[in-house]
């Protein structure tokens, strides 16, 4: 006889389909002004977890793979933010188009989802450059946080569009994956856990995330006293990185297990019970 699940154990993949589809009818349908409030916290907590990262990782004398390890086990922080403590992040709500290929919500409403998501997010992520600007974070370690910052923005920058966009697409499968397993968890500590090992696999491998990026170029920029990181890198690189994370979310994985989970409950005759 099969074992009954418990229930501490996780969700299983089909379940957590349909959790994420009934949280993405949630999300699309949710007012305007909590979707927004709750997507400035989202870009200040990303933010803050691209500061950690920023700070860890300067003048770290561990090799490549190790300061990339730790990096990306303290840029982690931003999500495990959003998630537990509750947040409306643009890249993460990719996963509502499994709604939308469920024909629950209309385009529009995913489209406005995003549209509101993204908008707070960067007022989020430039709210908090200011105020780290302000309290002088950049001045620690005799300066070498700000040159960290500004060597972080440069690199962005001076990426070309085809290896942005493949970044891009890359990160959000990832962190769509992070916010996937973590709606199959049942507390707080595997939903730690399941946000910690995507995220850092996507900053150890330099992947681009969107709404990082409008801190990281941001913060670069504030503090690059000599001119070196292009404004217009900059721009490339945060309008193709959304292009990209896009794709990322919504093809590779909420497209793909849609197919895999749902794709049978909507059609003709093979609905669930």
């Amino acid at each position: 006889m099969d074992r009954e699940p418990s229930s501490t154990d996780a969700y299983p993949p089909q379940e957590i389909a349909r959790r994420v589809e009934r949280l993405g009818v949630a999300k699309a349908r949710s007012d305007a002004l909590t979707l927004l409030v709750l997507a400035v916290l989202a870009g200040a907590f990303i933010s803050l977890g691209a500061l950690f990262f920023t700070v860890v990782t300067t003048g770290s004398t561990l090799g490549f793979g190790p300061t990339r390890l730790i990096g990306g086990v303290s840029f982690a922080l931003g999500l495990i933010l959003v998630v537990v403590a509750g947040a409306e992040l643009f890249t993460g709500n990719n996963l509502i188009a499994m709604a939308w290929a469920s024909r629950l919500i209309r385009f529009r409403d995913v489209a406005r989802n995003w549209l509101l998501a993204y908008v707070g997010n960067v007022v989020g992520c430039l709210g908090t450059v200011l105020l780290v600007v302000c309290c002088g974070t950049a001045g620690l370690d005799d300066g070498a946080v700000g040159e960290m910052a500004v060597r972080i923005a440069r690199a962005k920058a001076e990426l070309s569009s085809s290896e942005v966009f493949a970044r891009g697409v890359l990160c959000n499968a990832l962190v769509c994956m992070a916010v996937w397993l973590a709606n199959g968890a049942r507390s707080v500590t595997d939903k730690v856990l399941a946000v910690l090992f995507p995220v850092t696999a996507f900053v150890a491998a330099g992947f681009e995330h969107s709404i990082a990026n409008w801190f990281f170029l941001p913060f670069g920029i504030a503090v690059d006293e000599q001119g070196v990181v292009s404004m217009a890198g900059a721009a490339r690189n945060l309008l193709v990185a959304t292009a990209g994370n896009i794709v990322g979310g919504t093809l590779l994985v909420a497209g793909v297990y849609w197919v895999a989970y749902l794709r049978a409950d909507h059609r003709g005759g093979d609905g669930r019970a």
